[in-house]
Formats: C-alpha cells, structure tokens, sequence
C-alpha cells in the first residue's frame, strides 16, 4: 500500500474511520469494480463499467448531498473498505430526504467489527451533517452477517420489502433497517 493511501480517517471511530475518497484511491477502488470477492454475492449486480470512477472524481469528489462515496481505513490508514450514500426521497419535499447506506469490506477485514463501526459512523455523520430524519439500509433476508452488523451499529429492523432486488437470475426480498433521529 503505498503511502498516499495511508491517511487518517476525518471520521474516526474507536478502531476505524471513515475519509473522503483522494485521487491515489481511485486505482484501488477501480480495481474492485467487477472482483466478485470484494463485493460477495450480495453485492454483485452484473458487470460493470471499468475506469469510471476517474470522471466522477474530478466533477466531485465523490461527495455531495445527494451521493457519496467515503473509505473506511484503520486508524492507522489502511483501507479495509468503502462506504456509500444515496439520498431517497418519501415525499416531493426537501424534508422527506433520507440517505439510504451500504459497504464493501474487503475479505481480510470480514467478521470483525470494522462494517458495523463504520456504518455507526456514517450514519452519525450524516445525521449531523444533514438536515434528515433517516438514515436507512437494507440487505438480502438471508444476510445474516449484515443483518447483525446493523443492529450492533444502532440500526432497527423495520420489515421486509418482498422480491425488491434483482440479483443473480432471481428476485430478493430486502431486509429494511433505519437509525432516526433521536435513537
């Protein structure tokens, strides 16, 4: 890993952070566009574009208030994954937006409480940066493992959304889990 990649998380949590996505992470995250082990059978939705990051990079960022993209890293810089937001809308106003949030952690970072801490730290920053009610996630109902690492992050479980995903030649229902304000 080379040194540009070893930064500090802005957002640090006890054993990770989370940090804006800088250029040299570009290669990294392009690297795991189509890599079945990093995004696991659930996160695996067909092929995608390669080197599509790089355009997006230089218009934004990779952050703004309707979508973001953020690495996780240790504390001591390095990167065990990302995490992303996407506003959703429940109604035509300003104030209906919540952020809908999800992961990748790679392999060698599974089972071991990285995803839930960072997960608690996305919604916190989202909550104090935003002014939304909701942050919101959801994952396949045979997700047990994400399941878990929602509500150890503070997340609730609300309900399924049956058949709401289209995944591998098949339908799939959707566990749905909230953190709201004041939780």
């Amino acid at each position: 890993m080379s040194s540009d990649q070893n930064k500090p998380a802005a957002i640090q949590g006890q054993r990770v952070g989370l940090r804006p996505v800088e250029q040299s992470d570009i290669d990294v995250l392009d690297s795991w566009t189509n890599d079945i082990a990093i995004h696991g059978s659930y996160n695996m939705f067909g092929l995608e574009r390669m080197n599509g990051l790089a355009s997006g990079f230089q218009a934004r960022g990779l952050l703004d208030d309707d979508q973001g993209t953020l690495m996780i890293v240790t504390l001591a810089g390095q990167i065990v994954g990302s995490m992303s937001y996407h506003a959703v809308r429940y109604g035509p106003n300003s104030g209906s937006r919540a952020y809908n949030i999800g992961l990748n952690i790679t392999p060698e970072y599974r089972n071991q409480g990285y995803g839930s801490e960072a997960q608690r730290l996305m919604a916190a920053y989202l909550l104090q940066t935003f002014p939304i009610a909701r942050v919101e996630a959801e994952t396949d109902i045979t997700n047990l493992a994400e399941q878990r690492a929602l509500e150890q992050a503070g997340f609730v479980r609300e309900g399924v959304l049956r058949k709401a995903q289209w995944r591998a030649g098949d339908w799939h229902d959707l566990v749905v889990y909230s953190k709201v304000r004041g939780d």
